[in-house]
């Protein structure tokens, strides 16, 4: 699977280089295979399956510094993302570099507004998360948008402060929502 994402990288057309981060000698073959560079091995505190993404890309930003490879601007497209489109990973740069912001990411809108979900008990009883919006009308509702899971653009400074990204500090790149997994 990580073969789409990286020819996605390529095809884009925005990266000096396109490293990737695995502790996985097969990821690793495939990715030299597909186009992408594998300088070093992923440390195994940095490779379980609790670590977050922020480390692992600060890792990587610091490695490529060491060995003289100061980027500014980083991308972090996941391997899992087989509808990833090199056209919106350009956007995604675009909006990183015409903005303050330290991050741009992908997002897609919700199908039904959120203010009106409900959970599920125990019991099979329902409750609203928000009931103060169940009289009010769907279209009255403010869209809301998730996080797409495919790439995120972010300075390389923001990485390795471990900014949040998902902050005022961020832009969106929204996609349709038939374009995400």
């Amino acid at each position: 699977m990580i073969a789409w994402s990286i020819e996605a990288a390529l095809q884009s057309g925005c990266f000096d280089k396109i490293v990737v981060s695995t502790d996985d000698d097969e990821i690793a073959a495939i990715s030299v295979a597909e186009g992408a560079e594998v300088p070093f091995r992923r440390p195994s505190n940095l490779s379980d399956d609790y670590t977050a993404t922020s480390p692992v890309v600060a890792h990587a930003i610091q490695w490529c510094s060491d060995a003289g490879s100061t980027p500014e601007q980083v991308c972090c497209l996941y391997a899992t993302a087989p509808f990833v489109n090199p056209v919106d990973i350009v956007q995604g740069l675009r909006q990183l570099e015409a903005s303050d912001a330290d991050f741009a990411f992908s997002v897609t809108s919700y199908p039904f507004p959120i203010q009106r979900a409900v959970r599920v008990n125990e019991a099979g009883r329902v409750s609203m998360f928000q009931p103060e919006h169940f009289l009010t009308r769907s279209q009255d509702l403010e869209e809301a948008y998730h996080d797409a899971g495919q790439f995120y653009w972010g300075t390389a400074a923001a990485w390795l402060d471990n900014r949040p990204i998902f902050s005022t500090k961020s832009a969106a790149v929204i996609l349709p929502r038939h374009r995400v997994q």
